[in-house]
């Protein structure tokens, strides 16, 4: 990976030693473990499945089911992250609606996937950037809220405005998949990892102790459900750790830190944006936060700048993915309505930040 391989060439810069373990932040690790964990045993459980299938539930208009499924996505990626709101709803989207037009469920697929991003941005834990960047700058939760909260209502207003694009046409009723008709619901996992989920985001607002829940999670899913530990995206929680080495060793580098300061000073939020189009806003946000001490604007920055290019945002990645392994996927057209309304929508929130003087 691309992060491994910076962090090794900047070891060459400055050798390893035991400075590296100050390097990393435990903590953030730490959270982002749990969240992955907690998430992907809930998911297993069929605890979002079956919300899912429930708000979805004898919805027979094409723009009334379109835009429950992109409220939907908006909602829940403020709890369980982008992008596993996108790879529970999206299989779901194109089952329901398998008989609609293709430009109809491309500008469904297209729409869930920004309200997943702009729905994760709401909460310090909604996404890997987030929970990096309230815990590196100690931005408490009612701040963060406060912080997030014009853009949520914004990026709410944009995507029901969008959603009168999905024609109403009827949906033709049909037999659904059994994979997700046939889903189980085990009652006494929801409670664990209710409990398990209501422990972390306690952790999060420092209520709790976060090496106590660590190992709560560990303990709960050895006992109950070792397959969440294996669904657990270890090489994100490795790219962070490249990416921590890399800012150190880059911060230690005086040339090379003054270079960077010059560039991001005044113009935080900008660099965040341009960055997150890049390399994506995760890495931008890790990369970043070692040379300034605005981390306000980084949340905000890296948080907007998932929208805009297919790579902005790695959650971007998987519609993509399902949508191209279809039989009858339009490719060119799904990415060339993705990316007009990513990029209107981008323009559209960055007025508003510089409404609010941010910009």
């Amino acid at each position: 990976m691309i992060s491994g391989v910076l962090a090794a060439l900047s070891c060459l810069a400055v050798p390893p030693s035991a400075a590296y373990l100050t390097y990393i932040n435990w903590r953030t690790l730490a959270l982002l473990f749990c969240m992955m964990a907690i998430v992907a045993g809930a998911s297993g459980a069929g605890a979002f499945q079956w919300i899912s299938r429930k708000i979805t539930e004898g919805v027979t208009d094409q723009r009334k089911l379109s835009r429950a499924l992109m409220l939907l996505c908006f909602v829940l990626a403020m709890f369980i992250t982008n992008d596993v709101t996108l790879v529970t709803i999206v299989p779901l989207t194109m089952l329901l609606m398998r008989e609609a037009g293709e430009r109809t469920l491309i500008r469904t697929l297209v729409q869930e996937t920004i309200a997943a991003n702009l729905g994760s941005m709401v909460t310090p834990f909604g996404n890997p950037q987030n929970l990096y960047l309230s815990s590196f700058y100690e931005i408490h939760t009612g701040r963060f809220l406060q912080l997030m909260l014009p853009y949520a209502l914004l990026a709410l207003g944009l995507l029901l405005l969008q959603s009168f694009l999905i024609p109403k046409g009827p949906l033709p009723a049909g037999k659904d998949e059994p994979e997700l008709e046939n889903r189980s619901v085990r009652t006494g996992s929801w409670i664990l990892y209710g409990v398990l989920f209501a422990g972390a985001v306690l952790a999060v607002l420092r209520i709790l102790n976060i090496w106590c829940v660590l190992a709560a999670v560990l303990v709960a899913l050895l006992i109950c459900d070792r397959s969440a530990l294996r669904k657990v995206n270890y090489s994100l929680l490795l790219t962070f750790v490249f990416f921590f080495i890399l800012i150190g060793n880059l911060g230690s580098m005086p040339e090379v830190r003054s270079a960077i300061l010059s560039m991001l000073q005044g113009h935080e939020l900008q660099v965040a944006v341009l960055a997150s189009q890049v390399v994506s806003n995760v890495p931008a946000a890790i990369l970043l936060s070692g040379f300034t001490p605005e981390g306000e604007l980084l949340v905000v920055g890296t948080n907007l700048g998932g929208l805009g290019t297919l790579i902005a945002s790695m959650a971007s990645i998987i519609t993509f993915q399902l949508y191209t392994g279809r039989k009858r996927a339009q490719t060119a057209r799904y990415f060339g309505e993705f990316t007009l309304w990513n990029c209107l929508d981008l323009a559209a929130l960055l007025l508003l930040a510089w409404l609010l003087q941010l910009v």
